[in-house]
C-alpha cells in the first residue's frame, strides 16, 4: 500500500485575499483553480487549496487549515482498516472524475482525507 501527500486545504471567507497573502508573503504561485471560486497554490512544493465553505459538504467546515489530504493506491483496505480500528469516519464521497475520498478524524479533532489515486 502506497501513500503520498496530496494537499493541505485552507478555508476562508475570501479565497482571493488569503491566496494573495501566501503569494506576497511566502512566494507561493497560483497554479490553478480549486472548487468554485477557489485557488490552488504551490508553496515551494506543498499544494494548498484555498476555498470558501463547500456547498453540499455534509461534515462540519471550519476556517483555517481545514484538513490534510493524502493519496492512496489501496482505498478499500485503508478505509476498512480505519473502520475496524474505530477511527471516526466523517464523510465518504467522490470528487472530480469520480475519485473516491474518505474524510476522517485524527487526534485533537484534526480532519484528514484519503483520496483514491488516479488510475
Amino acid at each position: 500500500m502506497a501513500f503520498k501527500m496530496n494537499h493541505i486545504h485552507l478555508k476562508t471567507p475570501d479565497p482571493q485575499k488569503t491566496a494573495q497573502f501566501y503569494v506576497d508573503t511566502l512566494g507561493a504561485k497560483v497554479v490553478g483553480e480549486a472548487g468554485t471560486g477557489g485557488l490552488r497554490l504551490d508553496l515551494h512544493g506543498l499544494a494548498i487549496n484555498v476555498t470558501k465553505f463547500i456547498e453540499g459538504q455534509t461534515r462540519e467546515q471550519v476556517y483555517g487549515i481545514e484538513h490534510i489530504a493524502i493519496d492512496t493506491d489501496d482505498m478499500d483496505n485503508v478505509v476498512a482498516s480505519m473502520k475496524a480500528s474505530g477511527v471516526k469516519i466523517l464523510e465518504e464521497t467522490t470528487v472530480g472524475a469520480g475519485r473516491r475520498v474518505c474524510f476522517f478524524q485524527g487526534p485533537e479533532g484534526v480532519q484528514l482525507e484519503v483520496l483514491e489515486m488516479p488510475k
